[in-house]
């Protein structure tokens, strides 16, 4: 379905403040405006457009005018240097730039270096307003289908531009694949109530926003200019009377570590589906979380790519604790060893999904498209994830590939370290890398960000190593660890951990 389908009257999108609001009315006749205005600028299917904006209701509108334009839209991460966001949008080809008012400064200097972008509208200085109101809310007979050409978050290396094929149809009688596999997976409806907490530059967040808004429930949108605040979160579900929520394992531990006279403070009895990706959740936290908000929590996993899906419902996780779900719903899943073979049940390799074609392309680089493919099956895709699957087919994700520490030959997957540290009481946030060591080549060390109130220094040190060496193998736990005042995440709660990892490698 599409906006114009609901009751013109019924709120689409608000903030979590209740300060900015949109009605389904709205929604369907500004982002008709907005298309209209679009395709008289010159715009036609096929063709880019980027937006520069915090999480302001009217994401929403433009997100719904690209869908029914044919265009791809790029929303820009808008904590990047007004270099690396001139990259993506030279990168993507714009060739219009919307930005809203806050982050005006750096859509000026994007602009200046992105000078093949030819239509600039901003939100909030009255050129947005003024191009709506010159244009036709009436609907073409036919609108095509656009889609989403999101950036990866480069924690690995440059962002890179995720391009799949544009759909086929009129966005208002074809669903598209995230409706397909999200509303009967998660029962979206009329009466959802959906929070989104992270910033709409990132796939899940937008892309369930389109959901939730093509099946006629609220987005609420939590700010994204300012970390995440757990009782921002907490007194929002408890305000809008949420149903539906999405985080990252990150939020749960914020959450987890609030006293708990102040987790019982609020009321989420509401909350019937909390769902959670990005990252692999520690099993602790998540059982924690089933404890504190009983049996709600969805895991999927999948990527910005979309090139496969798994999913784990709460019963199926509690049966198989740490599990991110079974596969068949987008894609086969395909275990692989380092010659490409499948391997059998229980052996760790890297992660394909098996496609009947291949789902996407990295935009204007062949070279990283081919990286991603089986090198014998071009359509078996792969985001640089390695796990195993057990007799029942449910996949259990080990680590990135990229992340693995070879130490004196033995492969050392950091996430399980971090996982035992992640809940202790004087860790605020952790990381682990391979550090360079003359003797075995990589040395494992943790990278700790102490909580509040736990002194850094060689007494902490002690106490954490102690701890790990107790819980997992000695091989596994670090040699040393190192103190900071915070550590390089983006946003959305991914850890950044190729630039952590190359301050010890430079």
């Amino acid at each position: 379905m599409y906006p114009g389908a609901y009751d013109p009257a019924r709120t689409a999108v608000v903030t979590a403040d209740g300060g900015r609001a949109l009605t389904y009315g709205q929604l369907e006749e500004r982002s008709l405006r907005l298309a209209d205005h679009l395709r008289a600028a010159g715009l036609r299917v096929g063709d880019h457009l980027a937006l520069l904006c915090e999480n302001d209701p009217r994401v929403l509108e433009v997100h719904w005018a690209a869908l029914r334009s044919g265009l791809y839209l790029t929303v820009v991460n808008h904590h990047l240097t007004a270099d690396e966001a001139a990259y993506i949008v030279r990168d993507c080809g714009a060739k219009a730039l919307i930005v809203s008012g806050p982050l005006a400064a750096l859509g000026r200097a994007v602009r200046a270096s992105a000078p093949d972008t030819a239509l600039h509208l901003d939100l909030d200085d009255g050129s947005y307003e003024q191009a709506l109101a010159g244009a036709s809310p009436e609907p073409p007979d036919h609108q095509p289908r656009g889609t989403d050409m999101l950036y990866s978050s480069g924690t690995t290396g440059l962002p890179k531009g995720i391009a799949p094929a544009l759909p086929e149809g009129d966005v208002r009688e074809e669903m598209s694949i995230y409706q397909l596999l999200f509303q009967p997976m998660y029962g979206f409806g009329e009466d959802s109530v959906y929070l989104c907490p992270a910033p709409l530059y990132h796939a899940a967040p937008l892309r369930f926003g389109y959901v939730v808004t093509a099946t006629g429930g609220t987005v609420v949108l939590m700010d994204s200019l300012d970390s995440f605040d757990p009782r921002e979160a907490l007194a929002a579900i408890e305000r809008h009377r949420v149903t539906h929520s999405q985080w990252v394992p990150t939020m749960f531990v914020r959450m987890l570590k609030l006293p708990e006279e102040v987790r019982e403070a609020y009321d989420v009895s509401s909350l019937k589906v909390a769902i959670h990706a990005a990252a692999p959740c520690p099993v602790e936290v998540k059982r924690r979380m089933m404890d504190w908000w009983g049996p709600i929590l969805y895991e999927y996993y999948s990527a910005t790519e979309a090139n496969g899906i798994t999913f784990a419902g709460p019963d199926e996780w509690l049966r198989k604790p740490g599990t991110v779900g079974r596969g068949g719903f987008l894609g086969e899943l395909r275990i692989c060893g380092e010659d490409g073979k499948v391997l059998p049940v229980g052996e760790t390799g890297t992660v394909y999904f098996e496609r009947d074609e291949l789902p996407f392309r990295y935009h204007g680089d062949e070279a990283r498209t081919r990286e991603a493919q089986h090198p014998e099956h071009p359509n078996w895709t792969t985001t640089g994830d390695i796990g195993h699957v057990d007799e029942d087919g449910y996949l259990f994700l080990t680590d990135r590939r990229a992340f693995t520490i070879i130490s004196g030959g033995v492969n050392i997957y950091p996430q399980e370290t971090e996982n035992c540290l992640t809940l202790h009481p004087k860790v605020a946030d952790v990381a682990v890398v391979g550090v360079p060591d003359a003797e075995m080549g990589e040395a494992v060390k943790a990278v700790v960000q102490p909580a509040p109130g736990a002194s850094p220094g060689p007494a902490l040190e002690r106490e954490l190593l102690d701890f790990v060496r107790a819980r997992i193998a000695h091989y596994k736990a670090p040699r040393s660890i190192d103190f900071t005042d915070a550590l390089p995440r983006t946003p959305t709660g991914k850890l950044a951990k190729s630039r952590l990892r190359k301050a010890y490698w430079a």
